[in-house]
């Protein structure tokens, strides 16, 4: 799939895909929430997606960012993944240092001018992008309201023989969802990646469960997934317990993590998957 051409337009308050992270609880707020971490899955939800834990990136001027994945003991393995908040005229000219990192974002509020190997994209929500490793790349909040993002790394695996793919810039509203079989079209994925080019070694795409629709039985494989929920509400089977959760909550899976789920709610269950595929195996750990 090659880069299509850059993507303009109106956007509209509708647009803005899921909640807003950061604030911070009064005093009078329960001690309640809904995160769990295990070593087969973990729930990051909305509600302690607070200032207090943001971080600063190198190169980044009025960003700031929730890290919600990166690889460690006993979490993620394969990937990192930040939600990302640029506030109007921040961004960066030196937004990745690690040559061997391919990147993919996805636009969520506010408008951003993404610049790849000097050819320029307008992106806005629901625009998503995949950055092959070793580009130069730039991104730039544009439009006056701040932008969010979801910025997903995994380092690059190459194979002899196999060329990198070209970036690919499109967004969710350019691409037809595709029926997953024998579910009656209530469920299905919009697919970013090419899923027959072997020259990514990951894919992104975006998962729509419509009201009643579910995955009718507990997935249960090596890839490693991370989901971020950018519409509705829903609950989900992570291991052998029932998790409710709703849009702006993040959920990694660990490899083999049995999964399932099922929409919750009046209108559509929508995220952002993540999974690392096309690739033999390591035979050692790391």
């Amino acid at each position: 799939m090659r880069a299509e051409q850059p993507l303009a337009g109106e956007m509209t308050e509708a647009d803005d895909l899921g909640p807003r992270p950061g604030g911070h609880p009064g005093q009078h707020v329960l001690h309640d929430s809904r995160a769990i971490f295990t070593t087969a899955y973990a729930v990051i939800p909305l509600s302690v997606q607070r200032d207090i834990v943001i971080s600063r990136l190198p190169h980044w001027s009025k960003a700031r960012a929730w890290i919600l994945a990166r690889p460690m003991t006993g979490f993620a393995e394969t990937f990192s993944q930040i939600l990302l908040e640029v506030e109007a005229g921040g961004g960066s000219d030196r937004p990745e240092e690690d040559q061997t990192a391919q990147s993919a974002l996805f636009v969520l509020s506010g408008r951003l001018l993404l610049t790849i190997d000097g050819e320029a994209w307008l992106m806005e929500p629901g625009g998503f992008a995949w950055i092959p490793p070793g580009a130069t790349w730039s991104l730039w909040q544009r439009g006056g309201e701040t932008a969010r993002l979801q910025w997903i790394r995994k380092a690059y695996e190459p194979v002899a023989g196999i060329d990198v793919p070209p970036p690919i810039i499109t967004s969710d509203h350019a691409i037809t969802p595709a029926p997953m079989p024998s579910s009656g079209g209530v469920w299905a994925t919009t697919q970013f990646m090419d899923p027959d080019d072997l020259g990514h070694d990951m894919h992104i795409t975006i998962v729509t469960l419509q009201p009643g629709g579910c995955i009718s039985f507990p997935e249960t494989h090596v890839m490693e997934h991370g989901l971020y929920i950018i519409e509705g509400k829903g609950v989900y089977r992570l291991n052998d317990n029932w998790v409710e959760v709703a849009a702006g909550d993040f959920l990694w899976l660990r490899a083999f993590c049995p999964q399932a789920c099922y929409a919750g709610g009046p209108g559509p269950f929508r995220y952002l998957l993540y999974k690392d595929v096309n690739r033999l195996p390591k035979l050692k750990p790391g």
